[in-house]
């Protein structure tokens, strides 16, 4: 890798917080995004706490700043997570890259993990769950339900682990065959299974329970890894990113 490349990624503009997980030498990087960062900034308002604090390209879906010369950067962003969720987002040094990439996760050829602390304990170990969502977004705000729509909705849930403290909780590893919006929440909560911290789908009461005993308010949903072979300039890559749990996770409530 050339040092002017090199360069490019010990300059990014990084958000408090985040930290650059992995890059391959064709310009594809996988970052840590935290619990409460945003993955683009909707307004300029909103650049401070984002994944990068400078301007984001809505119709190119790419960050845009200037390095320390003036020259003008891009980074395009290849996936989301909500604000609330903490773990692995992809980038991309070059737009060509960039629609490799949207065009693996558009055939359903990235395997996605997530790890889930929820209230109470699955019936069995290891379940694939099949649900039908319906998904309905007004003014940039999304709401599912599980049992109620036609889009299909599949997720292999493995339990990691449970404990019977303050609180009754488990730790689920979730991977999902489907990219539905919200469905890893929704179908947590269909299940009685509801992710710690969620303010939209979960157990309201224990959620406040359990802020006030331990402070720790955030959604405990967490983007563990990413992983796909891909081509690109007439090779085969193999690429990868893991996102350590957060701390918070193991706490023992």
């Amino acid at each position: 890798m050339s040092a002017r490349a090199a360069e490019f990624w010990t300059q990014l503009p990084l958000g408090g917080d985040v930290g650059l997980l992995v890059r391959d030498a064709n310009g594809l990087a996988a970052c840590h995004k935290p619990a409460g960062t945003l993955s683009h900034p909707n307004e300029p308002a909103d650049e401070p706490r984002s994944l990068l604090t400078c301007r984001y390209d809505q119709s190119g879906e790419c960050y845009v700043w200037a390095d320390a010369a003036g020259t003008e950067r891009r980074l395009w962003l290849l996936n989301r997570l909500d604000s609330a969720t903490s773990g692995v987002i992809l980038l991309a040094a070059a737009e060509a890259l960039a629609r490799t990439i949207k065009a693996q996760f558009a055939r359903k050829q990235v395997r996605k993990v997530y790890q889930a602390l929820v209230f109470g304990q699955p019936p069995v170990p290891a379940q694939v769950w099949r649900d039908l969502l319906a998904v309905q977004k007004s003014g940039g705000v999304v709401r599912a339900n599980a049992g109620r729509g036609n889009i299909p909705a599949t997720t292999e849930m493995r339990l990691d682990r449970h404990r019977q403290g303050s609180f009754s909780t488990s730790l689920l590893r979730l991977e999902p065959r489907t990219g539905r919006s919200h469905q890893l929440r929704v179908q947590c909560a269909k299940r009685q299974l509801p992710i710690v911290g969620d303010q939209t789908y979960g157990n309201f009461a224990q959620n406040r329970a359990l802020a006030k005993a331990t402070g720790q308010k955030r959604l405990f949903l967490h983007s563990l890894e990413t992983s796909f072979r891909y081509e690109f300039g007439g090779r085969s890559h193999e690429f990868k990113a893991v996102a350590p749990l957060p701390g918070e996770f193991q706490g023992k409530f």
